[in-house]
């Protein structure tokens, strides 16, 4: 599928990952939905893409039903259809199952904690992909589902909750590209490792090179690099059900 004249929904789309496969997108040609929750990211993303293709931009919690299929109803309206959603939209509560120490047990992952991640994580992919590929069938329109993993799937010590979730993502992929084929959407992940960002950026030097040198390729992904990735599954018509590591092959 080529991306000019498209309509791509991107969750988490004002912002990190989101605003650069967001970027991506309008080079390409497409036409965006971006939903976020921050009003204010969400508005200097539109002033910084309006210039170059058309974006409508929307606020909603993907982990709220309601919200998901008020805000994919109203994108059908505004674009008369969807053809390609990228499921970005994510947060981390990380923190070890329990910490022991003096024979005492001085802390345990809280079910908030470990709640929260599952439900923007991978209640919001559920509910953001059903409603986009309702839309798609509804409207015979063959499209692209993208969803964003993590290397981490595979499971990460003080991620409990992030794994869970990562490692439900890719096997919904699977399945939905199973059920979807057959009216002509396609369903992929992408499964980054660390990549740079603002956080990075702010680490300790120390912390940093650490990471860097757990890398093959001796440094850290860029964002770029994840959009190039989400460029290369829209354009490859071949490619459905399958996770896509873009992590400097640390888990080999």
């Amino acid at each position: 599928m080529q991306l000019k004249d498209k309509t791509i929904v991107i969750t988490g789309g004002a912002q990190g990952l989101g605003l650069e496969m967001a970027r991506m997108c309008a080079a390409e040609g497409a036409k965006l939905a971006l939903i976020d929750m921050n009003a204010e990211q969400l508005a200097a993303a539109k002033a910084e893409l309006a210039a170059s293709t058309t974006v409508n931009t929307y606020s909603a919690n993907v982990a709220d039903e309601s919200e998901v299929e008020a805000i994919f109803s109203q994108i059908d309206n505004d674009f008369s259809g969807i053809d390609g959603l990228i499921n970005n939209a994510g947060i981390l509560r990380d923190g070890l199952l329990l910490k022991y120490k003096d024979g005492e047990i001085q802390s345990k992952m809280s079910l908030q904690q470990f709640q929260s991640v599952i439900d923007v994580n991978l209640t919001g992919v559920f509910l953001c992909g059903r409603e986009a590929a309702a839309i798609m069938v509804k409207r015979q329109r063959k499209g692209v589902i993208i969803n964003m993993s993590s290397v981490a799937r595979s499971g990460n010590m003080g991620q409990t909750n992030y794994a869970a979730a990562k490692a439900g993502v890719v096997a919904m992929t699977v399945t939905w590209a199973r059920e979807l084929g057959r009216y002509g959407i396609r369903v992929a992940a992408i499964a980054p490792g660390v990549i740079r960002t603002a956080m990075t950026d702010a680490m300790k030097p120390e912390m940093r090179e650490r990471l860097e040198k757990m890398k093959p390729v001796g440094r850290l992904g860029e964002a770029s690099e994840i959009a190039h990735t989400a460029k290369y599954i829209f354009e490859n018509d071949f490619y459905t059900g399958r996770v896509v590591e873009i992590d400097g092959g640390i888990s080999m």
